[in-house]
């Protein structure tokens, strides 16, 4: 079966669940276009979650994606949040940022019950996590909506250990694609590949289908994934531009500038390594610093110097996630861009 005929869409392009960036707008331009829109849910409240399904099905009736983050919720690490405040002390005393009024928050929330009741009363047709799966008996739960699962492997071994526990398709995560990494069996970097390295090993290790994520940015590099033996593709960094993305000006400027060609992965943000465009704090503390605490609790301090920075026209303190290919990003209608991205490919039968 393809992935056309697993998901019931008819372009094999997944567009990438980009957290604090976009809602159901870009999602419902993608799926109308018989891509697949994906709303990213760990950012989000359940009451919001079900807001933006409401808008969803209002406004399409083509499938779409839920994406949801598996993490385990650490403890507070008085000691370690000491630690990190302690890193951070020349920027809180530079913007005037007194580090006592921060309080270490949530931040993304994990796939739980309440999530699980959400599936099962709006019955997405499609749904997928990032950072491994649910435990055993929530993935039965969303199975037994009928929703396809899609999980994201950085690895061959994550690839087997999806495919084990209930993942339906695939997603193999190279290492150029922009935002967090989606490994979960370990947390060293160093276990990362690029996407043309990683798919085609992938698809010697597993059976269900394998969609290709990082770098791709246009035509081409979705002929060349699926030459490859991709089912098809998960594109978000090119979307980052559209007018159906809040993208922040400072983000935007960033990826039309000289330097988003520079990118690196960084756990200074919210303590699990992602990619973005390089800026102040990442080149001052580091790209990887232990004192970060664990995802994704180093958010809470460094949310005051990002509001402060903005507001003074800098994002030299912002997470400006980016892959390494914004060659794609375009300031064009998402629906437009998913044509161009789709372009040369066999028509739907």
């Amino acid at each position: 079966m393809t992935l056309r005929q697993l998901l019931g869409i008819d372009l094999p392009i997944i567009q990438a669940p980009m957290a604090g960036v976009q809602g159901s707008a870009l999602a419902i331009a993608v799926s109308n276009e018989g891509a697949l829109g994906s709303l990213p849910c760990a950012v989000f409240d359940v009451e919001t979650i079900r807001k933006e399904l409401s808008v969803i099905r209002a406004r399409t009736s083509k499938p779409f994606n839920l994406n949801f983050f598996c993490h385990v919720q650490p403890d507070v690490d008085d000691a370690r949040e000491a630690r990190w405040h302690a890193t951070l002390a020349p920027y809180f005393a530079e913007f005037g940022i007194d580090p006592s009024s921060i309080r270490p928050g949530p931040g993304r929330k994990a796939f739980g019950a309440e999530h699980a009741e959400v599936i099962e009363e709006f019955r997405p047709p499609i749904v997928s996590f990032h950072f491994g799966l649910p435990a055993a008996p929530l993935v039965s739960r969303v199975k037994d909506t009928g929703a396809k699962i899609l999980a994201s492997a950085t690895t061959v071994e994550e690839a087997r250990w999806l495919e084990a526990n209930g993942a339906d398709v695939i997603i193999a995560q190279g290492v150029e694609a922009g935002g967090h990494r989606g490994l979960f069996l370990t947390e060293d970097i160093a276990t990362q590949v690029g996407t043309f390295s990683l798919v085609p090993q992938v698809l010697k290790a597993v059976k269900v289908p394998v969609v290709a994520a990082g770098g791709i940015a246009d035509a081409n590099g979705v002929a060349a994934a699926m030459a490859l033996g991709a089912a098809g593709v998960q594109v978000g960094t090119a979307y980052l531009l559209c007018p159906e993305v809040s993208t922040t000006a400072l983000h935007r400027a960033a990826l039309q500038g000289p330097t988003a060609h520079t990118t690196a992965l960084t756990n200074l943000f919210t303590g699990r390594s992602a990619r973005g465009i390089v800026n102040r704090l990442m080149r001052e503390l580091g790209y990887m610093n232990a004192a970060a605490p664990r995802f994704p609790l180093a958010t809470a301090a460094i949310a005051p110097l990002r509001a402060k920075a903005e507001s003074l026209g800098s994002g030299d303190f912002s997470p400006l996630w980016s892959g390494q290919n914004t060659t794609g990003c375009k300031e064009i209608p998402a629906a437009m861009l998913t044509r161009e991205l789709a372009r040369g490919l066999p028509a739907p039968k």
